[in-house]
């Protein structure tokens, strides 16, 4: 939105882009579970229709103009797409084949992610035949999406289970060592998606645009752009190489990325800068592909039967999904805590490194140790996950 439109501070800002995703972490356990409950085409239909509210709310707010909390609570709402996402993995979860879930997942969440980098490029567009139209632009996509539902998805008999079962993966170690894994990565990517936008215009306003009649159309695109296409990479080479080996690779990287916005910001290089960006984007996009296949793989190893890891790690998948995304909401605000306290984001980055560098070790210690200690805290490296 033009600063003009809405003349919030930079605090004020960054808390409206870290609700959503506060919202739709939250959102994504009952709209998982939903699936199980409802159907997944039921539940399709229902949640696409649910986006109806924030369209609404986001209309209002550009001609009402109304105070801050009001648009806060607003942009709230938007977190309902968080939860629409949720419930789509766990659905997906159901139609594929072990050896096949990696791929399907990793494509099914590129087309979800692939949705904010086209929302960065089409709004900008949109709003310059009026502010009102960055919300209308989605009516007929969230339409289309329930009629779609409608017509061609189905409701799955073996995707059916009480709620009592599901809970059941509330008590494996293994749910909330994927849960954390999942935040470095699927966290990361809707935290930098987020906050890219800001920072980049924070730390380098003389960045290049690009002028689409009317509409000012940044770089900040570029960045959900890539990590949305290396997600189905990332699932489609943990499926060869085993999600485990992937997803530790993903965060040296990220580490290694963190650290390269730091120098880039001390010695001024928006080049440097974009690049590094660039490789966060990239390895937590391959990160969110390979943890999603640890999911499957581990409760695949560790259930009594395949119904019972079917049904574990679908529930899983929307649990996770629903501690990582908390990430979307902690990476933004700790940008924005870093400015305030130091005049920088040097400190929200170092400290970023440093969660990778642990959820390197916990992907080691639990998924591929194979010597050190393993008698007396067995790992799981020998199940390839």
């Amino acid at each position: 939105m033009p600063a003009t439109a809405f003349p919030f501070t930079v605090d004020q800002k960054f808390w409206l882009v870290a609700l959503p995703n506060l919202i739709g972490a939250l959102m994504r356990i009952p709209y998982t579970f939903a699936v199980t409950r409802f159907g997944g085409r039921t539940w399709t239909m229902i949640s696409a229709l649910l986006l109806l509210i924030p369209i609404t709310g986001m209309v209002f707010a550009v001609t009402a103009k109304p105070p801050y909390w009001a648009v806060l609570l607003i942009a709230a709402t938007a977190g309902l797409g968080g939860g629409n996402f949720a419930s789509s993995m766990t659905n997906i979860s159901f139609f594929y084949p072990e050896k096949e879930k990696g791929v399907a997942l990793g494509l099914n969440a590129a087309g979800g992610n692939l949705g904010i980098s086209v929302m960065q490029l089409v709004v900008p567009i949109a709003l310059s035949f009026g502010l009102v139209y960055g919300g209308l632009m989605w009516l007929p996509l969230v339409l289309a999406a329930a009629l779609c539902a409608r017509l061609f998805m189905n409701n799955l008999e073996v995707a059916k289970s009480p709620l009592k079962a599901q809970f059941a993966t509330v008590k494996r170690a293994h749910t909330w060592i994927m849960s954390f894994l999942y935040i470095g990565t699927f966290g990361s990517f809707l935290g930098y998606s987020a906050a890219f936008p800001l920072v980049l215009k924070l730390q380098f306003p003389q960045a290049p645009t690009a002028h689409l009649g009317a509409a000012t159309i940044t770089l900040a695109f570029t960045g959900p752009l890539v990590g949305s296409l290396a997600r189905p990479f990332g699932g489609w080479l943990s499926d060869k190489v085993g999600g485990a080996r992937v997803t530790a690779a993903c965060f040296v990287i990220m580490g290694i990325g963190s650290y390269g916005v730091i120098a880039a910001v001390q010695a001024k290089s928006m080049a440097g800068f974009l690049g590094a960006f660039l490789l966060l984007f990239t390895a937590a996009g391959a990160g969110n592909g390979s943890t999603y296949r640890m999911i499957p793989a581990i409760f695949a190893a560790t259930s009594k039967d395949l119904v019972t890891a079917k049904r574990e790690s679908a529930a899983t998948l929307g649990i996770a999904g629903a501690v990582g995304a908390l990430g979307g909401f902690y990476l933004p605000r700790a940008i924005s805590d870093s400015i305030n306290a130091t005049g920088g984001i040097g400190t929200a980055f170092g400290w970023f490194a440093v969660m990778y560098g642990t959820c390197l070790a916990v992907t080691w210690w639990c998924y591929l140790r194979r010597r050190v200690l393993v008698t007396q805290a067995p790992s799981l490296a020998h199940a390839g996950v």
